[in-house]
């Protein structure tokens, strides 16, 4: 039983992330573009998709990674999803320069822009304090804090900017996608926080 229901949850899983993704190698839109476009665009795909699996990993949700592993998977996901959005940007930067610079200086007339803008800073904020909260000081509770206001904006920003941009990602399957994201959030969020009010209680209780 337990192994079938970890099965079906990966299998969930992958499906959520490989669907757009094979979705959108289809897409007419790509006859057009070059190599480099075409790497920025999946880059975005797989940097969204692994914002789905950030909250599930914290909250100890999947399968075999609960607990120290989860934690230490969720900051590697975290870098990778740095990494991720990094090669989007380029990619873009490198096929379209003078576009890229009106986003980055929130300029553009596109009204996706400063979504992904907006997200892609808060990852980075979220990768650099990750790498150097114990140079600066910074304690377990106050980093749980900064942590969970960065998700929101990176997860909000992320979901928004993807639903905006009429590219070459199919749209149902986005929309599934940014869905998904968005509830695994929200479920994780109300789901710490109702853990952490019920520990409160009991302590005071105490």
């Amino acid at each position: 039983m337990r192994l079938a229901k970890a099965t079906l949850t990966w299998a969930a899983i992958a499906v959520a992330m490989c669907v757009p993704i094979a979705l959108a190698a289809m897409s007419p839109l790509l006859e057009w573009r070059g190599a480099v476009y075409r790497l920025a665009g999946f880059a975005g795909i797989v940097a969204l998709g692994l914002v789905l699996i950030q909250p599930l990993l914290i909250a100890g949700y999947l399968p075999g990674l609960s607990g120290y592993r989860g934690r230490r998977v969720h900051y590697w996901i975290g870098g990778a999803l740095a990494v991720a959005v990094v090669v989007h940007v380029a990619g873009l930067w490198i096929t379209s320069p003078p576009d890229m610079i009106d986003a980055l200086t929130f300029a553009s007339p596109t009204p996706f822009s400063p979504f992904g803008v907006i997200a892609m800073w808060a990852i980075f904020a979220v990768a650099v304090l990750a790498v150097f909260r114990r140079r600066l000081g910074i304690g377990q509770r106050s980093w749980r804090i900064i942590h969970m206001a960065l998700a929101v904006v990176i997860v909000v920003g992320g979901v928004v900017h993807a639903m905006l941009v009429e590219g070459t990602m199919e749209t149902m399957s986005k929309a599934a996608l940014c869905a998904l994201v968005l509830g695994a959030t929200i479920k994780v969020m109300v789901g710490l926080w109702v853990r952490r009010k019920r520990a409160t209680s009991l302590t005071q209780d105490t």
